[in-house]
């Protein structure tokens, strides 16, 4: 090789480490600080996508805006939705990712037919809440820690509290059952992930068509340098293994951002009370959308055998097919997020 050619391969070995850099901030932006819906912006695609009802239905409730402070001191806001009659019973639900609490609502009458009081909460760095970086259950586990805290505190110890969360939403409610001496009494997950390190895996490799193997270790640096975790601290399905709290999966078969599979690998290895509900040709976070009677009434049986005690383990429904990824409408570049549950 003489000098030019050397010179040539020197250029191209720089411009190819300057990309794969610049690809690899761009992903760990789009993963922990993707630009997030305000609260009036989801009531707007809620209104577009003909569910103005739902605004109808939430704006007359009674309600408190409530406020916390997490563990690493963000302010975190709620808000809280008494139930018609007085009740021991609650709910906090738990929104996905670029989204917050409004997209809470259309799971609300769910609870409120069984009696729950309800907390909609803002995950850090949504809606009103503050925070940096999101961190897909790593801080986020204890912020639902501490939520269920406040409601203790405030309406007293011998409550009845469940969790209910939605994709990114769903998997920090897996997470939270991680931490000692969890005190809900059941969790409810629509279409969750398993496993980080696997779901950015899925998103870069089969809907980027990025080679994962070059991308994620450098993606990982940047998420233990500034975000201060790294992707295989966050695995749901090792909660899960070790959680005796009943625990019930929903996901659409037809979700291409975060396979149902991952759920049914949950279900699997779940012991104690599981239900797994698979809603046909749902994609992603449109399971309720999908089939809204078979979501309620599986939710509500479910939550009566979880408290009851009476429930016992099931055997999961025929998998779904772990399908090929097609291009969906109105999906276009890197996307390493969920698709809004609205």
């Amino acid at each position: 090789m003489n000098e030019v050619e050397w010179w040539i391969a020197t250029l191209i070995a720089a411009a190819a480490a300057l990309a794969a850099a610049g690809i690899a901030q761009y992903a760990f932006v789009q993963m922990t600080q993707m630009k997030v819906m305000s609260h009036e912006q989801i009531f707007e695609a809620l209104e577009r996508a003909g569910a103005a009802r739902l605004r109808k239905y939430y704006d007359p409730l009674p309600k408190e805006e409530v406020q916390i402070q997490s563990h690493d001191g963000f302010r975190l806001t709620g808000v809280v939705v008494k139930a018609l009659e007085t009740s021991e019973k609650w709910v906090i639900l738990v929104h996905g990712y670029t989204t917050s609490l409004p997209a809470s609502i259309p799971f609300m009458e769910i609870f409120r037919e069984e009696g729950f009081n309800l907390l909609l909460i803002d995950q850090r760095r949504h809606g009103k809440s503050e925070g940096k970086y999101t961190t897909y259950g790593y801080h986020e586990k204890h912020d639902v820690a501490a939520w269920i805290r406040f409601i203790k505190s405030r309406y007293g110890e011998d409550l009845i509290i469940g969790l209910h969360g939605v994709s990114f939403g769903g998997a920090t409610a897996l997470e939270y059952l991680s931490l000692p001496n969890p005190a809900v009494k059941f969790v409810i997950t629509d279409c969750p992930y398993s496993d980080l390190t696997r779901l950015m895996h899925h998103q870069l490799q089969r809907l980027n068509h990025i080679p994962a193997a070059v991308f994620l270790p450098m993606v990982n640096v940047r998420m233990r340098l500034k975000a201060g975790f790294t992707m295989n601290q966050v695995s749901p399905i090792r909660s899960v293994q070790e959680s005796s709290i009943p625990i019930m999966f929903i996901h659409g078969t037809k979700d291409h951002y975060i396979p149902a599979t991952m759920s049914e690998e949950m279900f699997a290895v779940k012991t104690g009370l599981k239900r797994l509900l698979l809603i046909e040709s749902s994609m992603h976070g449109f399971a309720l959308d999908a089939d809204p009677d078979l979501y309620k009434n599986s939710v509500q049986e479910f939550v009566r055998e979880a408290l009851s005690g009476s429930g016992s383990p099931v055997e999961s429904p025929e998998p779904a097919k772990d399908q090929e990824w097609t291009p969906e409408s109105g999906f276009g570049g890197l996307s390493l997020t969920e698709a809004p549950n609205l």
